[in-house]
């Protein structure tokens, strides 16, 4: 594991890259941004932040967020936002898979 160092500053603007898993173009499918789109809005009830800039290309993202003041955990946000993606996308896939050999 990378040992990033991080700075942490209460009320900060942060600007991220995040990438997919071994680069899939996940994001160019409709329903997949519909999942991330949720995800966000998701976290932002328990964990806001202002979005100042959103990039969503096939396989990665660039975003600049501003976080409340008082706050720097930026981290908790981006792993509910992670891991709320991932689970509905594998559920999406199994229900897709599904319906792919009921079909036969």
């Amino acid at each position: 594991m990378s040992n990033y160092r991080r700075a942490y500053v209460l009320g900060g603007t942060y600007f991220f890259t995040v990438v997919t898993y071994r680069r899939q173009h996940l994001f160019h499918d409709e329903m997949a941004r519909h999942l991330l789109n949720h995800a966000i809005a998701k976290t932002r009830q328990n964990y806001p932040f202002t979005v100042e800039a959103w990039v969503l290309l096939p396989e990665h993202l660039h975003c600049i967020w501003t976080l409340p003041e008082g706050d720097d955990d930026f981290s908790i946000r981006w792993n509910l936002i992670k891991s709320r993606f991932s689970k509905a996308l594998r559920l999406l896939v199994k229900i897709a898979n599904t319906q792919v050999r009921q079909s036969y």
